[in-house]
């Protein structure tokens, strides 16, 4: 595998643990949620945009493009 498909794994890895961070903030309410919610969000949209962008660029480079 490539450099960027390990990218790619990363940040999906980085994505699910954003997700699960905010998943288990917004269950538990309180504190944390309200001070971090927003950010955990953005960190996870954020990192899917990276993978996105990255499988994008694998996908062209796989095809010559």
């Amino acid at each position: 595998m490539s450099w960027i498909g390990f990218a790619i794994l990363g940040f999906v890895a980085l994505t699910l643990i954003a997700l699960f961070i905010g998943i288990g903030g917004f269950a538990r309410g309180g504190e944390f949620n309200r001070r971090h919610g927003n950010r955990m969000m953005r960190f996870r949209v954020g990192f899917q945009l990276a993978a996105l962008i990255l499988l994008a660029i694998m996908f062209l480079v796989m095809q010559g493009g």
